[in-house]
């Protein structure tokens, strides 16, 4: 059974040469950074095959630390890069965008008030369609704001939407932080729209194997089926070890059969992020 982590965060500290972008940011998940080999490391102790680099929000629109792991790790990593669709040259950026090697597609975060702001201004209408059309993937970070993955879906029918963290909110626990889960499975009626259950132990209020979570864990699953749901860590900000994470997929659901955990936890991404299987 290939495993891939469909979400890790690697990164290198500010320096001049790639400088990190000033003002509001978030806060680094580790002060030190994550480097390449350190993610190796726990990838081979945990029995994780690859990996999606997805390069933080608090370094910018920089993809050049990602590109450069992959390029190095090529049968263990690959990227889906962070993108500015503010830049001058953003439109020729993204025509181009696939063709950059070990590049699978985009994320992009609304996670700060001026980001949340292109969805409210039709500034990103063009975007979308250009996705569309180049056929890039999308991972869409839009927790509390899933009803506008919803018109973005809806719009663009063959746009790949990937809803990252299962659309909960980080710092969130228990029944609190799937509150608004309707809101989630209101989306599965658009096939256009995948799920990346990244992270699930971190929304947990209970140690391994998280027996608090899997009701709405068997939710998600019912409504999107194992054919659209991307397992993954999200490491550095993750709650419980890498090994735990991997197991409530593989060992702790007792609804998952051994096919839908082939799919869940590497076939899914393979097909949706044209990563083929090795």
């Amino acid at each position: 059974m290939l495993v891939t982590d469909a979400q890790v965060h690697i990164w290198e500290l500010d320096r001049p040469d790639r400088p990190w972008p000033k003002g509001e940011q978030r806060e680094p998940h580790r002060p030190n950074g994550f480097s390449a080999e350190e993610m190796l490391a726990e990838m081979d102790a945990a029995g994780v095959d690859r990996a999606v680099i997805v390069p933080p929000s608090w370094i910018g629109s920089n993809n050049a630390t990602a590109l450069e792991a992959a390029a190095k790790y090529p049968a263990r990593y690959a990227v889906m890069g962070r993108f500015d669709p503010q830049a001058p040259d953003a439109r020729a950026q993204l025509e181009g965008w696939l063709s950059q090697p070990h590049m699978l597609g985009i994320r992009i975060t609304f996670n700060l008030p001026i980001y949340v702001s292109w969805l409210e201004d039709g500034s990103l209408d063009w975007f979308w369609a250009a996705c569309e059309r180049l056929n890039i993937p999308l991972m869409v970070l839009l927790s509390g704001m899933l009803d506008k993955a919803a018109a973005i879906a809806q719009r663009h029918p063959g746009l790949t939407l990937i809803i990252d963290h299962m659309g909960r909110t980080s710092g969130s626990f228990g029944a609190a932080a799937f509150a608004d889960l309707d809101d989630l499975l209101a989306l599965a009626r658009h096939p256009n729209v995948r799920v990346k259950t990244t992270s699930a132990p971190s929304y947990s209020e209970q140690p391994y194997p998280f027996r608090d979570i899997h009701p709405y864990l068997r939710r998600i699953y019912d409504a999107f089926g194992p054919r659209r749901l991307l397992w993954g860590s999200d490491i550095t900000r993750l709650r419980g070890t890498y090994r735990e994470c991997l197991a409530l997929f593989q060992e702790g659901l007792d609804f998952l059969s051994t096919d839908d955990k082939e799919w869940i936890l590497g076939k899914t991404g393979a097909e949706v992020l044209r990563w083929p299987e090795t």
